[in-house]
């Protein structure tokens, strides 16, 4: 059963829906899909799968900062793509403080910001394929949030892989599959208005993906994001030339012919070629994509600092070349003062920029048509984007443990698997919940916990109880004192265990098993030095 606002979707298959592609046949979606759904106001493989670090954005700040000529950043600004992506409802609460968030995002494309075809000369060299291999998936996202006093701007990375639900009512999928949802969608929709020019499509159509990914992002993180920048294929590539390359350190010598990756152990300076095999590779290294994160961020605070250098800034050749790639690559939301906020961001290539990942769970994680994927648990993540933004000198309260006893919990099967509520209940009426009884339920992709006015901390409870990762709604028709769980064709927690994965790993454990970023004999990631990585 679709949620509220949702059109029912054709058949129980999420195959029904148009799905991403990484080849140049495009899924068409059946007419009439289901519109695009606002998250609650609470909080490919190989070598078409190119994965970049949205640098350009952190350089066209960087620049601004400096105060360098108005001329030039007149040219910059008027030569750069804009799109109307921002919506006013957002996805949580508007910070009081005036803090930004932004959403940063490497494109997985093989077309230029204004949607025009990069020449096959330089997909060649990037072992990028042709023009129809990839431009549906974003490799790299990255959620950067700015305070408004000063403190410290953190950037969050998502793994590519991360299995969460997709925001339009596309069920659960890889997170950087997000954006060709929505892309696909609208192309159809374009065409069958009579729209037929390539590069119309292309423009038009991006803008209902960077939608569709937001609306993700929001869902996830409980955050609102407040601004958009996007870059391409092309623009890093040109960009990490302009500059002269980039200092990184490999703890090890790594080579893989899938992303062009040669690399001899040792400090090193790349650009260009090699600068984007460095943070496309995953195949070789150790924890794959969360090794392949880490590179992106070391490799972005090191491009921060060489912009910022002398040497770059104070050249003009070098100058001209980095507006010239950046007016080529980047695609900002159009109401972005971008130089007022630049005067937020002078302190940002040194330590008052810091770089987290997402906590996760089972790296392996079996889903029913997405192969393997990283699992996560959304109320944890949520948890972390809260604390990571939190002030460190606020007065601190716990809330009463719930009594579990005092929670009447209803059971809805909405899986299309039999007896499988009476298994979910039965697995909370043995952690002392009340029993309220079992029920079928029209299909539903996604599984929900739904709760009173007030009962948001009692249905917190019982998601815990199931193991985390479901969806939350208030629904002022479920009684005080009850929660109501429709158990989705998603669900994979206790009564169901043969579909359950790995059990999540909290916050703390996903720091354990991630040492080469976490542990205290590793500095964190900054924008003040070079630091050796997997």
């Amino acid at each position: 059963m679709p949620r509220p606002g949702e059109r029912a979707r054709a058949g129980s298959e999420p195959s029904a829906r148009a799905r991403p592609a990484t080849t140049g046949q495009r899924p068409r979606p059946p007419a009439g899909g289901p519109p695009r759904r606002r998250p609650p106001a609470r909080a490919s493989s190989g070598g078409s799968a190119v994965g970049r670090t949205l640098l350009a954005f952190l350089s066209v700040v960087v620049l601004l900062a400096t105060g360098y000529a108005w001329a030039n950043y007149q040219s910059l600004i008027s030569d750069i793509s804009t799109t109307d992506v921002i919506s006013d409802a957002g996805g949580g609460e508007k910070p009081a403080d005036g803090s930004v968030d932004i959403l940063m995002v490497g494109m997985d494309s093989r077309t230029d910001s204004k949607g025009n075809p990069l020449p096959q000369e330089i997909l060649n060299e990037l072992h990028a394929g042709d023009e129809s291999s990839g431009g549906l998936n974003t490799d790299t996202l990255i959620l950067m949030h700015v305070p408004n006093d000063g403190g410290n701007a953190v950037a969050v990375s998502f793994p590519r892989d991360a299995y969460v639900q997709i925001a339009g009512g596309y069920g659960r999928h890889k997170i950087n599959s997000a954006y060709g949802y929505g892309k696909n969608d609208a192309i159809a929709e374009l065409e069958r208005s009579g729209v037929s020019d390539p590069q119309q499509l292309e423009v038009q159509s991006r803008q209902k993906g960077a939608k569709n990914l937001i609306g993700t992002i929001e869902g996830l993180t409980g955050v609102t994001i407040d601004h958009y920048a996007e870059i391409n294929l092309v623009g890093f590539y040109e960009i990490t030339k302009a500059v002269g390359g980039v200092d990184v350190c490999l703890n090890q010598a790594t080579r893989d012919h899938m992303s062009g990756a040669n690399f001899a152990a040792g400090p090193q300076r790349i650009q260009g070629r090699e600068a984007l095999a460095f943070v496309r590779q995953r195949y070789g290294l150790l924890r794959g994509d969360l090794d392949r994160i880490v590179r992106q961020q070391v490799f972005m605070a090191g491009l921060a600092k060489q912009i910022l250098s002398a040497g770059t800034l104070s050249d003009p050749g070098k100058l001209s070349s980095l507006i010239d790639a950046l007016s080529k690559s980047i695609v900002l939301d159009k109401d972005w003062d971008v130089l007022r906020f630049a005067t937020q961001m002078k302190d940002l290539t040194g330590g008052s920029l810091k770089f987290e990942t997402i906590p996760t769970g089972n790296p392996e994680l079996q889903t029913p048509e997405d192969g393997l994927a990283v699992e996560v648990n959304e109320r944890e993540v949520k948890k972390f984007i809260k604390n990571l933004n939190a002030d460190p000198n606020a007065p601190t309260s716990t809330a009463p443990a719930i009594d579990n006893a005092t929670v009447t919990v209803e059971v809805r099967n909405a899986s299309g698997a039999p007896g499988l509520a009476g298994r979910v209940l039965e697995s909370l009426v043995a952690k002392k919940f009340g029993d309220g009884g079992t029920d079928n339920a029209q299909f539903m992709d996604t599984s929900v916990v739904r709760y009173g006015v007030g009962g948001e901390a009692a249905a917190e409870a019982v998601v815990e109880a199931l193991g985390g990762g479901l969806d939350l709604e208030e629904d002022a028709k479920v009684p005080a004192g009850h929660v109501r769980v429709f158990v989705g064709g998603d669900y994979s927690g206790p009564g169901r265990q043969s579909l359950a994965g790995a059990p999540l790993v909290g916050l703390d454990g996903a720091r354990q098993q991630q040492p080469d970023t976490t542990t205290p004999s590793q500095p964190p990631i900054t924008a003040d030095g070079v630091r050796c990585v997997n």
